[in-house]
């Protein structure tokens, strides 16, 4: 059955938007998948990270896309593209990266199953997923969820910065 999916995107390193730009291209050209729209990109500072990276920005965005896909393999599928995009993984998971992508929901499906929790774990306090969502999707209740994503957002508390970088991409 064709699903909504919601999906993450951020660059830290090399050419941020250029990175964004190939996964989105890359994302659209999967077989049965369609964009349904981009969020506006946004600067962040990274989160969690040792003070060596800190000077290291993201610019994230997320990407509603329909699909015929379970949640694992959405996972598979993005981590595919994370690699060939030229992602390092390292065991430091919060080192710098040319992409990260997470699954934050597929439809209205809870699941845990093989590593893959979603909705996403950490979706509702993070200021620099939910601000993209909330331009694309405000209205949207993830299961499990109380609030739209829109008061999710408002109800966060102002520490973390995000900043509009771009609207059109």
């Amino acid at each position: 059955m064709i699903t909504e999916a919601g999906l993450s995107l951020g660059s830290n390193l090399g050419d941020r938007l250029a990175n964004l730009r190939a996964a989105r291209q890359c994302i659209s050209a999967l077989p049965g998948v369609r964009l349904v729209t981009s969020a506006p990109i946004y600067e962040t500072e990274p989160v969690g990270v040792k003070p060596e990276y800190r000077h290291l920005a993201f610019l994230n965005t997320v990407l509603i896309v329909t699909g015929d896909f379970p949640p694992a393999a959405w996972r598979r599928l993005t981590a595919q593209i994370e690699d060939d995009l030229g992602r390092v993984r390292s065991d430091d998971k919060f080192a710098p990266r040319t992409l990260d992508i997470d699954v934050l929901y597929v439809g209205d499906l809870c699941c845990d199953d093989g590593g893959v929790i979603i909705p996403h774990p950490r979706w509702a306090g993070r200021r620099f997923v939910l601000q993209p969502l909330a331009d694309v999707r405000p209205d949207l209740v993830l299961p499990g969820a109380k609030q739209t994503v829109f008061q999710t957002l408002e109800s966060l508390p102002p520490d973390e910065v995000v900043t509009l970088f771009s609207t059109a991409w």
